[in-house]
């Protein structure tokens, strides 16, 4: 019989149906918008069309088109419409319009946004790996899903909340690459707190003035780095919270005496935020996400304001050059307080790309490589450099036909690629197979960034290793990569075209004899304008007003040239203040007036370049100290000159430079590494001082070029000497 309660529970089981349905049609809709982002991944489309249409059906843009089939990787735009100079530079992969999102995925402003992404579309896929176990074995790699990594995420920026972190706080990290690094940034993105990575090769002082100068009111640690921040939490009143990463609860302080400052281990953190979760705090894209401190001219860090749309924009744009696939496997070494890394993490999530944390430890480097076999590698020249040193010496000492093979091999590759074709495959089985497997045999892209490579690097290194090898050059102000060279770029001894998301000119520099007119290589200083520009200096419009002109170009201080195909070569320095081969920025005059107490110096000349990780010295001496020196040594000379170039006394100069250096605490890389001593001193009439008699520094390079080139190759063959023991 049909009754109204049998009526009413059909009703209810049709109900009960439709929703089930609903949610298998969700569930269905989830995973083909995985599959499709996975797909896309695996994938990748052979057009890349930012702009809704290519430049073919744009009737508008013919001068535009015109200009990038005549440049090839760039194009040039005029600044001004009403000067008619062309002399803007932007990619021709998107030259109508800057890049500030990913293309096939618009909705992402934020890194809160782009790990919600990731974690939705790799879920169960690996994220974040270590070979450390919490008892400090090494064993094999242990990996946290992107669903895991979403659940501590959520856990510690609840746990902050717990402590009463307010929105928009600064917190600091402490502490090398390890996978609680990156969980506690992702914490930062969702809650809305300000990044600030700590580091102390700015200098002794410097994670004390950092704390201080952002007000930064939690601090993530290790065991290693919480005795130093107590040693000097006093003078940082500004802490309210000290988390130690990999602490142990019995044997960590809960608070410092003096202060009251209250110190837990992260895991005690994660478990009081997972016991009182609290929802998301979504930052806005204009929102500040993190404060990376550079070093300056003066040695005072300065801290670069990057905000969401900023990070987003640069590894948007790198997004159209630089592909990266959920197979990929990434290991992470680089500082993770340096914009390299933190905008390769960034571009690397949003792939869905496996990233492996190497021990702590540089030496044990290669160790984790066999072990992860990346198929990503990311370095920087003076590991290259190393990397070159070791192979080229182990073929010269291993000679006969071992070496003749190798010779062989070398050049029939480098022969091939350089006419367009592909090495012969035997190559790499007799050869270079075994060269590979030192980075662990899979790795298909390598780049190298924050100094210049050497070419005849670049090219051993995609001869030996196959694969794509890209130079990019970018800078803290700039979210990161401002060029990087093009899949399928040949030419080498340049740092390629730019970023999709940000446009480039080259100012004339007179006193340096650069102009954009220069022929055949237009030249000047290079200008960078977009929406990867940081925000300016944190508390500190001054400096932000001298690298960021009224029409938003961001003066970088470097001095590039293009050549042919609108590739970007930089050349040289515009301010004194340069970078070493492993990223130290060096300010000479400070280290000039440093060891202009060494009572042998009445003038001296610091030099430096990216492609070295020494500096040298020239030095005019005081001749009659350094007479009286010789005599009471013994030392006879018929002249200044000649004692000049005795060993025994630039050693003893040398000595009383380290001296000196020691009491001025210098860093490590500030020091001289060798000197060359000159009897002339530096004046205005040979073209060495200015009239207000400071050194003309390009001059004195010129001038001083085979001493400079001299010390250089005495220290490389005592380092290879070393490396040989």
């Amino acid at each position: 019989m049909w009754t109204r309660g049998t009526e009413e529970a059909m009703a209810r089981e049709e109900e009960q149906q439709r929703q089930e349905q609903e949610e298998r049609s969700q569930a269905m809709d989830a995973a083909q918008r995985r599959l499709r982002a996975v797909s896309a991944h695996l994938e990748p489309p052979t057009q890349v069309d930012t702009n809704g249409g290519g430049l073919a059906a744009n009737p508008t843009a013919g001068e535009y088109a015109h200009a990038s089939s005549v440049q090839g990787y760039s194009v040039v735009l005029p600044e001004k419409l009403q000067t008619g100079k062309w002399n803007v530079h932007r990619s021709a992969q998107s030259p109508l319009r800057l890049i500030s999102r990913f293309p096939s995925t618009p909705d992402i402003g934020t890194l809160h946004d782009n790990f919600l992404y990731a974690v939705e579309t790799f879920t169960d896929c690996r994220y974040l790996g270590t070979r450390l176990s919490a008892n400090g074995a090494v064993g094999e790699y242990k990996w946290m899903t992107y669903g895991e990594a979403s659940t501590s995420r959520t856990a510690i920026g609840s746990g902050l909340i717990y402590h009463g972190i307010a929105e928009g706080a600064r917190i600091g990290l402490y502490f090398i690459n390890r996978p609680e690094w990156i969980i506690i940034d992702h914490a930062c993105a969702a809650y809305s707190y300000v990044s600030v990575p700590l580091y102390d090769t700015l200098g002794p002082d410097a994670v004390q003035f950092i704390v201080n100068h952002a007000t930064v009111e939690a601090i993530f640690c290790v065991p290693q780095t919480l005795s130093s921040l107590l040693s000097f939490i006093t003078q940082m009143p500004c802490v309210r919270l000290i988390v130690v990463v990999g602490g142990d609860d019995t044997n960590t302080p809960s608070a410092t005496a003096s202060t009251g400052v209250e110190i837990i281990t992260y895991s005690r953190l994660h478990s009081q935020g997972k016991m009182s979760s609290q929802t998301f705090r979504p930052p806005k894209p204009e929102d500040v996400a993190t404060i990376c401190y550079t070093s300056g001219t003066t040695g005072t860090p300065k801290g670069a304001v990057l905000s969401h749309e900023n990070l987003i924009a640069n590894v948007a744009g790198s997004s159209l050059v630089v592909k990266f696939y959920p197979s990929d496997v990434y290991i992470s070494y680089l500082p993770l307080a340096h914009i390299y890394e933190r905008a390769n993490q960034i571009a690397l999530l949003h792939y869905g790309v496996a990233i492996g944390f190497y021990q702590g430890d540089n030496l044990k480097l290669m160790d984790d490589l066999a072990a992860l076999r990346p198929t990503v590698f990311a370095s920087v020249p003076r590991l290259y450099n190393r990397i070159y040193s070791a192979i080229t010496n182990a073929v010269k000492e291993s000679g006969g036909l071992k070496e003749r093979l190798f010779r062989t091999a070398y050049n029939a590759k480098r022969q091939a690629l350089m006419s367009g074709r592909n090495p012969s495959p035997m190559w790499d089985k007799l050869v270079f197979n075994k060269i590979k497997a030192r980075l662990g045999g899979r790795v298909r892209l390598m780049t190298s960034g924050a100094s210049p490579l050497s070419a005849d690097v670049m090219e051993f290194l995609r001869i030996c290793f196959g694969g794509e090898v890209l130079e990019g050059y970018g800078m803290t102000e700039t979210s990161c990569v401002i060029t990087t060279m093009d899949i399928g770029d040949r030419l080498i001894g340049h740092v390629g075209s730019p970023n999709p998301s940000c446009e480039i000119k080259l100012v004339d520099v007179p006193e340096m004899n650069y102009t954009s007119e220069d022929q055949p290589h237009p030249r000047g200083e290079i200008c960078v304008r977009g929406p990867a520009i940081f925000r300016g200096y944190y508390k500190d419009e001054v400096q932000t007003r001298d690298v960021i002109d009224g029409d938003g170009w961001l003066h970088t201080g470097d001095i590039g040239l293009w050549l042919p195909g609108g590739r970007l070569k930089i050349i040289d320095r515009k301010k004194n203040i340069f970078k070493l081969a492993q990223g130290e920025y060096i300010a000479p005059e400070k280290i000039e007036n440093v060891y202009a107490k060494c009572k042998f110096i009445a003038q001296c000349f610091i030099y430096g370049d990216s492609f070295n990780s020494f500096l040298v010295a020239i030095v005019a001496v005081e001749p009659d100290v350094l007479k009286a020196w010789a005599g009471s040594e013994g030392i006879q000379s018929e002249d200044l000159r000649q004692l000049c170039a005795d060993p025994r006394a630039k050693a003893a100069v040398l000595a009383d430079m380290d001296s000196i250096g020691k009491e001025a605490q210098l860093r490590g890389f500030e020091f001289a590494k060798a000197v060359s001593l000159v009897a002339e001193p530096f004046t205005v009439e040979n073209g060495l001082l200015t009239p207000t008699f400071k050194i003309k520094r390009p001059q004195a390079k010129a001038y001083f070029a085979k001493e400079i080139a001299d010390m250089y190759a005495q220290l490389s063959k005592a380092e290879s000497a070393r490396q040989r023991l």
